[in-house]
């Protein structure tokens, strides 16, 4: 483990753009909304490292799901989470058509939010009736011999295999059904 955040909040913004701006492998983003991503910072810098060979993988919510509706009722937020996953969705749509970009909308109970660049990881862990701003991040990084980052990125991979890929952002929103 690099550092322990007490918040997602506490974690420098300057480490979030660096990680992002070196990226020469691989993003992968698991998260409801993570709406808070391409409000830090101009998303088409993924498509750039996209462009110069990095592999840009985000899984959002379902907006229609019941795990996006379950959370929003757990955080108090109603149907207010889903309409964070649409706009945040709008944020990524510049760079939907870069080879390398792929978005992807899952419906599953998600018990920590992952970032990972390259060989770099910050998982945001979820607690029960808090929203991901408010929760502990992990910043972690694989090394040889260590199981940590592997495992995370294998809880990434199981939904990634079940989640659908979306390239329409119009035919998401028009399907949203508002509850």
């Amino acid at each position: 483990m690099v550092e322990f955040y007490p918040s997602r909040s506490t974690v420098p913004l300057e480490l979030w753009r660096s990680l992002i701006q070196h990226a020469r492998e691989s993003v992968d983003i698991l998260v409801f909304a993570g709406l808070f991503l391409p409000e830090l910072h101009d998303i088409t810098q993924l498509g750039e490292r996209a462009r110069q060979g990095c592999r840009i993988r985000v899984l959002l919510a379902d907006p229609n799901g019941a795990a996006v509706r379950r959370r929003g009722d757990e955080e108090g937020f109603g149907v207010g989470l889903a309409h964070r996953v649409l706009l945040s969705l709008r944020y990524y749509e510049p760079i939907l058509a870069i080879p390398g970009v792929e978005v992807r909308l899952h419906d599953t109970t998600l018990y920590a939010s992952i970032f990972r660049v390259d060989e770099t990881m910050l998982v945001n862990t979820h607690v029960y009736g808090s929203t991901a701003a408010h929760n502990p991040v992990l910043h972690l990084r694989r090394v040889p011999g260590g199981r940590v980052v592997d495992h995370y990125l294998t809880s990434f991979d199981r939904v990634w295999a079940q989640a659908e890929r979306t390239t329409d952002i119009n035919a998401v929103i028009a399907a949203f059904d508002g509850r």
